[in-house]
């Protein structure tokens, strides 16, 4: 699958979420969306990156921004991760990677010479309109989350 870029249509999805119920794309049309992908819950930089986010929560609410981090953890997965670290950010789970692959984030790593598949840490940030306005890949987590915030506010 070809590379998401600037300007494209975001992929929609529907996936369930921690707390129950499913999200979708669809049905965030005329907010701003944050699509952050996650490697895994509960490990360090994955972490940081959640509380980070949650911790600006309300700013991103009155930005007109909603923050979803997806990961292919399960739901129960996530529910203990939030409760964990008392996020308020919403995590969807995608265990099947069908939105992984679809923003093409779900990928060939390799650690001490082994190869392996997972999730490169990316964010997408989309506009009310569905399109894709701005893309941080190989994410480090120190300070993503407010140039995420002051991209969101300058939408």
């Amino acid at each position: 699958m070809a590379e998401l870029t600037i300007g494209d249509e975001a992929p929609d999805f529907r996936l369930p979420r921690n707390g129950g119920g499913d999200i979708s794309l669809s049905d965030l049309k005329g907010k701003t969306v944050v699509l952050y992908f996650y490697p895994k819950d509960d490990t360090s930089g994955c972490t940081a990156e959640a509380i980070d986010f949650s911790a600006l929560g309300a700013q991103f609410e009155a930005a007109n921004t909603v923050v979803i981090g997806i990961s292919p953890d399960s739901v129960k997965s996530h529910d203990k991760f939030a409760a964990k670290h008392s996020l308020t950010v919403m995590l969807a789970a995608d265990e099947d990677k069908s939105a992984l692959e679809a923003y093409g984030v779900w990928k060939e790593k390799s650690m001490y010479g082994k190869k392996y598949m997972g999730v490169e840490r990316t964010t997408f940030l989309i506009s009310p309109d569905g399109k894709v306005a701005k893309i941080w890949s190989k994410v480090k987590v120190p300070g993503h989350a407010q140039a995420v915030l002051d991209e969101a506010k300058a939408l």
